[in-house]
C-alpha cells in the first residue's frame, strides 16, 4: 500500500491494549457526544479521593503491561505460549507471573497462578480468576477510550475493504494525502470480510467500510448505516465445463441445482444461494467443493483439478476472461432473470448511523466520506471481489 502515501498505513493484528501513538495535537474539530459522566457529591467525592489515597503499594505497583501478560497467560495456558504470542522471552512472562503473585499474595493471602507441572496448563485460582477478568475489562476500556479519543481529535481514520474494494479508496486518495498530511492525519487500513462487515462497523473497529451487500433491483436499501451507493451489478456463472456440458445460454433457477458448483463457505455469494435456495442450499445443490474465496475458486477451475462452475460477479468474471484474474480456459455464463427473488450486488460506502453529523466538515471522517460523494460517477469503476 506505499501508493497511499507514508501517513497511510494498514492495520495488523494486535495484543488488546497495543503501541497506540499520541499525537498529542488538537485540529479544532467539533466535539462528539460522549457518555454522560454521573453527578457526584461532595461526599462521594471525599470517599473517592480516601479510598485512592489509601490504595496499598502492592497494588499500585502492577502496570497494565503485566495485567496483560496474566490475561494472555490464561488464553495461551503458559508461560511459553504466551512469551510465543507477546514475543518476548519466557523467562520474562515468568517473572511478571512471579511478581504478580507476590503482590497478590502479600494483598488477598492467595496466588493467582499456579504451576500444574511440566507441560501443563497453569492453574488460576480464585482470585486470579477475578483479577484476569478485571484486566480484559481494564484494558479493552482502556483501548476503547483511546480510539474514541483519537477519533474524536480526528488523529486517525480507519477505513474498511474487502479484499479489492481497496481500489475504491486508492482513488479518492490522492485527493485527500496533502490535507492528511498537513494535518498528521494517519489514514489506517483494515481487511475485512464481507461478513464481518456490520459486526467491525458496530464494534467500532473500523470508522468507513466499503464493502457489498445483496439487494433486490429497484428497491433503494433499507440500512441502520449511512451508505453512499456506489454501483450495481448482477451475479453470473464461471465454468471450465465444456459447452456441450453448459450451453452458453442463460442458466435457469431450475437448471443451476443440476450443475457441479463450487460454493463459497459464507459471505456475500452465499447469501444469495441462501435467498435462492433456502438455508439447506448446500443439499439442494450439487456441491463439488466449498471455497473460502473466489480466487481460489478461480485456481480450482483454471487448474482443471475440478470441473464445474462458481457463482461470481459480473466484473470479476469480465475480469477473469481479460486475464486480470485467474481465469485461463473459463467462460462467461449469465443468469436467467427467474431467480427469487431477483438479486443483485450493490457495493458502497458504510458510516455509523449519525455519527459524521457529530463533527465539523473538516473532521477527516468527513472529509473522506465527501471525497466519495464527489468523485466522478463516470471514473470507471475497478473489479470487485466481494471479501
Amino acid at each position: 500500500m506505499e501508493h497511499l502515501g507514508r501517513n497511510c498505513e494498514q492495520r495488523q493484528p494486535t495484543c488488546p491494549i497495543g503501541q497506540i501513538p499520541c499525537q498529542g495535537v488538537s485540529h479544532g474539530y467539533a466535539r462528539s457526544e460522549e457518555e454522560p459522566v454521573p453527578d457526584i457529591d461532595d461526599a462521594d467525592a471525599a470517599d473517592v479521593l480516601a479510598t485512592l489515597l489509601g490504595c496499598p503499594p502492592e497494588m499500585l505497583d502492577v502496570s497494565l503491561d503485566q495485567l496483560r501478560t496474566l490475561a494472555v497467560v490464561h488464553t495461551t495456558g503458559t508461560a511459553l505460549r504466551a512469551a510465543r504470542a507477546l514475543g518476548r522471552e519466557q523467562s520474562s512472562v515468568q517473572k511478571q507471573l512471579d511478581n504478580l503473585n507476590k503482590s497478590a499474595t502479600r494483598l488477598v493471602g492467595e496466588a493467582l497462578v499456579v504451576k500444574q507441572g511440566r507441560g501443563k496448563d497453569f492453574l488460576f485460582t480464585p482470585t486470579g480468576e477475578d483479577v484476569v477478568a478485571l484486566a480484559k475489562r481494564t484494558l479493552l476500556a482502556v483501548t476503547d477510550s483511546l480510539h474514541r479519543s483519537r477519533r474524536r481529535v480526528g488523529s486517525t481514520v480507519t477505513f474498511g475493504t474487502t479484499e479489492f474494494t481497496v481500489q475504491f479508496l486508492g482513488a479518492v486518495w490522492p485527493a485527500l494525502r496533502e490535507d492528511f498530511e498537513r494535518h498528521g492525519v494517519h489514514l489506517t487500513i483494515e481487511h475485512v470480510r464481507t461478513r464481518d462487515l456490520w459486526r467491525k462497523l458496530d464494534g467500532k473497529k473500523v470508522d468507513l467500510v466499503c464493502g457489498s451487500f445483496a439487494a433486490e433491483p429497484g428497491r433503494p436499501p433499507t440500512l441502520d448505516y449511512d451508505f453512499l451507493e456506489w454501483h450495481r451489478e448482477r451475479v453470473a456463472l464461471l465454468t471450465n465445463l465444456s459447452p456441450r456440458e453448459l450451453p452458453d445460454t442463460p442458466v435457469t433457477a431450475a437448471r443451476l441445482p443440476g450443475l457441479p458448483l463450487l460454493a463459497p463457505t459464507a459471505g456475500l455469494l452465499a447469501q444469495f444461494l441462501g435467498r435462492w435456495y433456502g438455508p439447506d442450499y448446500r443439499g439442494v445443490l450439487d456441491v463439488i467443493a466449498e471455497i473460502d474465496s473466489l480466487n481460489y475458486g478461480l485456481n480450482l477451475l483454471t487448474s482443471d483439478l475440478l470441473h464445474g462452475c462458481l457463482l461470481s460477479t459480473e466484473r470479476v468474471a469480465d475480469a477473469a476472461l481479460e486475464g486480470r484474474l485467474p481465469g485461463r480456459g473459463l467462460r462467461k455464463i449469465d443468469l436467467a432473470d427467474d431467480y427469487q427473488p431477483r438479486l443483485e450486488i450493490v457495493t458502497g460506502i458504510f458510516a455509523r448511523k449519525g455519527e459524521r453529523d457529530r463533527y465539523a466538515d473538516d473532521h477527516p471522517l468527513n472529509l473522506l466520506w465527501n471525497a466519495f460523494v464527489e468523485a466522478t460517477p463516470g471514473r470507471p469503476v475497478p473489479t470487485v471481489l466481494p471479501g
